[in-house]
């Protein structure tokens, strides 16, 4: 009974200091010439744990090839903890030839040293040593690998790139004259400038009869279309209607043999960094006006210019003429700016005529306005105040009166509204 014992723990310890498993390496070696390569093949290794947990020391070993024949026996390394790798130097006529690394797998067939060489550049010379060297080995490099920009889909060289919202590089698109923004997006330098034409000939055969005529480019907006006949500015759906590029007057102010049509107006802005101005005054509204004998202020004119058509720098003279026939009572009237109110009059029953001028300087913020008034006896008066009235969004010039007493009338006579560039 002891006996037995006793041969178990001999047994358990033997099986304990076994052996680790081994893979054999046999080949036939060959120079480039074709003759059989001799010489020695030293073999070295990191330390490493096979896979049945056998610790496995840094060492070296040398292994003599004579006629070509290789043969020798090695733990895997693909199995290793971490995994392992051999270098492997070839020794012949007193110098290293070459070098090469295997991954030796766990097989209980022989392998040739094609089934275990890594695929490594070749190191020629006594004095190169190549070595493996894992990601993992390198302080710090994972993290550095992680915390690095990536490329993303759209990354191309030689272009501007920018940080997506996954945070990968993508090169910005565009012309080469576009300018980047802060998003990535590009577009042309400084924005879109607005373009003009001005003194267009509408082309169309004037007789008297053709009411079609083309101009040059498409107004844009269409509000921004201004026609005139033999100088005389023609009202839109009154005397014309705007289709596209074509003016259409209506029969009964089809331009007479003769005539001179004349045509201004906006285009759709264009990239241009020097955009055409109107070289002209133009004139805006002008016309006659109507009459109220309300005892409230009315509307007796208006001049509704579209937005987007006065630009800062500009200058809109407004001038008009009121008629007052009766002489029982007086009667007050008031130009407005949009929602700002230019001028504030009150005349007296003698005045049958009173006559106003008024300015708007455009700036960057508003306008400054001014001025002046008088009448038969009204006495002359001037002033000056500010507009902070969004002009570029459009702006109203709106001509009110109210009379004192019931039965007397006020009447604009006439109003022009003039834009100077």
């Amino acid at each position: 009974m002891i006996f037995r014992s006793f041969l178990a723990v001999v047994c358990l310890a033997a099986s304990s200091f076994a052996a680790p498993p081994l893979t054999i390496i046999q080949d036939v070696l060959y120079k480039a010439d074709g003759t059989r390569f001799n010489g020695t093949v030293t073999i070295s290794w990191t330390s490493f744990e096979a896979i049945d947990r056998s610790a496995i020391a840094q060492q070296t070993t040398t292994v003599t090839v004579v006629n070509g024949n290789l043969q020798v026996q090695l733990v895997p390394s693909t199995t290793a903890t971490p995994a392992a790798f051999y270098t492997v130097v070839y020794n012949s006529d007193g110098r290293v030839q070459f070098q090469e690394t295997w991954a030796v797998p766990s097989s209980v067939q022989p392998l040739r040293v094609r089934d275990v060489r890594v695929a490594t550049a070749a190191f020629a010379g006594a004095d190169t040593v190549a070595t493996t060297v894992r990601e993992s080995d390198v302080v710090g490099l994972i993290s550095d690998l992680g915390a690095r920009p990536l490329k993303g889909p759209a990354y191309a060289a030689g272009r501007v790139a920018f940080v997506n919202s996954t945070g990968a590089m993508e090169t910005v698109t565009g012309t080469p004259t576009d300018c980047v923004r802060v998003d990535g997006s590009s577009g042309p330098c400084g924005g879109t400038q607005p373009n003009f034409v001005d003194s267009d000939s509408p082309a169309g055969l004037v007789d008297g009869a053709n009411t079609t005529f083309t101009l040059s480019g498409v107004p844009s907006p269409p509000a921004s279309l201004t026609v005139y006949r033999n100088g005389m500015l023609q009202k839109v759906v009154q005397d014309f209607t705007l289709s596209g590029n074509q003016i259409h007057f209506v029969a009964a102010a089809a331009p007479q043999a003769g005539d001179t049509l004349l045509a201004s107006y906006r285009l759709t802005g264009g990239a241009s960094d020097t955009p055409r101005l109107y070289p002209n005054p133009q004139v805006l509204c002008s016309g006659l006006g109507g009459t109220t004998n309300s005892s409230t202020l009315s509307s007796i004119g208006v001049c509704n210019i579209p937005a987007g058509f006065l630009a800062a720098g500009d200058r809109v003279e407004i001038r008009f003429d009121l008629d007052h026939p009766g002489t029982a009572a007086g009667f007050s009237f008031e130009l407005h700016w949009g929602a700002t109110t230019v001028l504030a009059r009150t005349a007296s029953a003698v005045d049958t005529q009173v006559t106003g001028r008024a300015d708007a300087a455009l700036t960057s913020t508003g306008a400054q306005l001014s001025h002046q008034s008088w009448g038969t006896s009204l006495s002359f008066a001037a002033g000056v105040g500010k507009s902070t009235d969004d002009y570029a969004a459009g702006v109203t010039l709106d001509f009110v009166a109210k009379t004192v007493q019931s039965g007397e009338t006020v009447t604009l006579k006439n109003f022009t509204v003039v834009r100077f560039p």
